[in-house]
Formats: structure tokens, sequence, C-alpha cells
């Protein structure tokens, strides 16, 4: 247990900042999935439509540190990439 007032302090924080940014992972979680099946489904126009709003929560996480730079890049490249495979497909 901690001594300190601030210590104390410092765990509610912790907790309160691990538990909004496990929401936003689970929901970008849940969009990737969403977009995965639309593709499968073969629906491309609303595959578009899902992938505009990931990539804006993506950006979103990034700003906010929830998400390293390179890593919502190298998401975004492939989410891509998985849509031009599937239109050309």
């Amino acid at each position: 247990m901690p001594i300190l007032h601030a210590s104390y302090k410092s765990i509610k924080v912790t907790e309160k900042k691990t538990g909004r940014n496990q929401s936003v992972k689970s929901l970008l979680k849940t969009e990737t999935k969403k977009f995965t099946e639309l593709l499968s489904s073969k629906k491309i126009d609303e595959a578009k439509k899902q992938l505009n709003t990931l990539m804006s929560n993506l950006d979103k996480a990034c700003s906010k540190g929830i998400l390293h730079t390179k890593a919502v890049s190298r998401k975004k490249s492939r989410l891509m990439k998985k849509l031009t495979s599937a239109t050309t497909a």
C-alpha cells in the first residue's frame, strides 16, 4: 500500500486513464472487425465509409497518446491495402 497521499492520487489517475484507453482500443477493434466483415461480404461502398470513420478515430487515438504514431500509420496503410486489393479483385 502507498504511504504518501500523492501515491493514492497517482493510483486513481492511472486507473482512470487505463479505463479510458481500454475503451478507445476496444472501439477501434470493433470498427476494424466491421470493416473486414464489409470487405469480405463485398460491400465496397459501405466499407469505404467505415474506413473513413476508422481513420479519423485512429488519428484521434494517436493525438491523445493512446496509440503510437508509427503504429497508427502502419494500421492505416494495411487497411488501405486491404481496400485496394478488394476493389481490384
